[in-house]
């Protein structure tokens, strides 16, 4: 079996969390063997980790040059691997591979999460009768689980997450070869090279996109996501919604669905808003050689968001990720929300920090694709990017339930609708005090063929704040002498002139 992530990648991408990656200077059975199986526990769903032996390090820094392995060694290492991993309980086999980097020749161990987790190691691997014990990961070290950690492990042995799953009513012919060769070009991966002549079962076995006995192999749930062209036939509404509604009554509405494999489809949202949606304006600041640029939403922040609505998204709930973007907001929205463990108060100050996350593969395909930051620091990421452009802080809202998740981003100040903005034939309207004679005329000529809300028409008579008790007595003298009429929908008020 290859591993289909580069070691170029893990060393310099930032693609996976340096606490998934441990290195070790050389094979040592004692220490190894018991990351193995901390791995293979993967007690937060990470998605394991991976050992690289032959790099020495030390406090986090990485001892160059770099001496790696002697050639003639790898051999007996790798066959010592697969003799101590028999000692694990039940037994575990990782994926290694040698390959070079600096010019130095490393050994790669690939540690997926286990399905038949929780594992033991014995405490002393070459002793025979040794004690077995339970590891666990916490941060970047490897220790023996406490008490209520080896509960907790043996209560995830019951709940493999969603996307890690066999699908049952899936065939292997579902997972398609082009799209499984566009991803493994796109990471470049050395699978790419023998991706047209290996069977299709022994390239999702590489990927670990399929599972089960050799007469019952099918496709896991993350690769039907990502490699199959309609993934909406085994999990329905997997698409994202964008509706762009420029005007409050609904006029104008443009409505487009992204559907087909995950990746791919969040790929098309986000060129499509970036194409349409975003816009700059650039300001000349005396005394400064560069003018100042703004854009109405940090497009980095969207990518962000979307991208984490993606990965946070439960494929068993039939509902779409949906953008919808409004006049002076975008609001990104997924089912269910955060995990209880998050507070309120977590979620209102954006410190969401999850120690287990819901799709634990689909995050690792993401991060790969370069879609995606690192453990925890999406939030941080999209707020550096928001605070760059100058813009509002977002909104996070959810239920007591968190059915749902939404993220609202409020519009850069500068795009703002102002009322200095509002025209009457090329002059601005006059900000002196209207009679309510007046007040009436500008309400019809404002309203002309029109709907608008009680408040955008206030607003756009060059008002600030919410509607005034005189405005709204003149709103009802109309009504009453039925020059306008009154609609409301969802509580908002929306007003119409009659013909006459």
């Amino acid at each position: 079996m290859s591993i289909p992530i580069t070691i170029d990648s893990l060393m310099e991408r930032n693609i996976v969390e340096w606490a998934r990656i441990e290195f070790k200077e050389g094979w040592n059975p004692d220490t190894t063997l018991k990351t193995i199986s901390a791995f293979a526990n993967d007690i937060d769903n990470w998605g394991g980790g991976y050992i690289i032996i032959g790099i020495e390090e030390k406090n986090g820094v990485i001892k160059r040059p770099i001496k790696g392995l002697n050639p003639d060694s790898i051999d007996s290492i790798q066959k010592s691997i697969l003799q101590f991993c028999k000692y694990i309980r039940p037994v575990y086999i990782p994926v290694t591979q040698p390959v070079y980097y600096e010019n130095a020749l490393l050994l790669l161990i690939w540690v997926p999460g286990g399905y038949e987790r929780p594992y033991q190691c014995p405490k002393v691997p070459t002793s025979k009768n040794s004690e077995k014990l339970y590891y666990i990961r916490k941060l970047s070290s490897t220790i023996v689980a406490s008490n209520a950690d080896v509960k907790e492990l043996i209560s995830l042995s019951h709940n493999v997450p969603f996307d890690d799953r066999m699908n049952m009513n899936a065939e292997i012919s579902d997972l398609k070869r082009e799209i499984i060769k566009d991803y493994l070009r796109e990471v470049e991966s050395s699978l790419i090279e023998t991706v047209d002549t290996m069977e299709l079962e022994k390239l999702a076995n590489d990927l670990r996109i399929a599972n089960g006995p050799k007469e019952y192999y099918r496709p896991l749930n993350v690769g039907l996501l990502f490699f199959n062209d309609a993934p909406e036939r085994f999990f329905p509404y997997t698409q994202i919604e964008v509706v762009n509604i420029p005007d409050p009554t609904g006029q104008g509405m443009e409505e487009r669905i992204f559907k087909g494999p995950i990746h791919q489809q969040l790929k098309s949202a986000l060129a499509y808003i970036k194409n349409n949606v975003i816009a700059e304006k650039v300001f000349k600041v005396e005394d400064k050689a560069e003018a100042e640029r703004y854009t109405n939403y940090s497009y980095s922040a969207i990518e962000e968001f979307l991208s984490n609505a993606v990965y946070h998204k439960s494929y068993q709930i039939n509902e779409p990720v949906t953008v919808r973007i409004e006049k002076e907001s975008i609001e990104i929205t997924n089912a269910p929300g955060p995990d209880r463990s998050i507070s309120d108060k977590d979620i209102k100050t954006f410190h969401m920090r999850t120690r287990r996350y819901r799709n634990r593969r689909i995050g690792d395909f993401l991060k790969e694709l370069h879609l995606i930051e690192g453990r925890n620091t999406g939030i941080p990421t999209a707020l550096k990017a928001i605070k760059a452009n100058k813009s509002p802080l977002p909104i996070f809202l959810t239920d007591k339930e968190r059915s749902f998740f939404s993220v609202i981003l409020p519009i850069h100040e500068t795009f703002k609708e102002r009322k200095s903005d509002a025209l009457d034939n090329g002059v601005q309207i006059a900000k002196t005090k209207r009679t309510r004679e007046e007040l009436e005329k500008a309400i019809l000529k404002e309203l002309g063929t029109d709907i608008m809300s009680l408040k955008e028409l206030y607003k756009s008579l060059g008002y600030t704040g919410n509607p005034s008790k005189t405005f709204k007595e003149c709103i009802n003298d109309l009504i009453t002498k039925k020059k306008i009429s009154k609609t409301t929908i969802s509580r908002t008020i929306f007003l119409e002139r009659k013909k006459q």
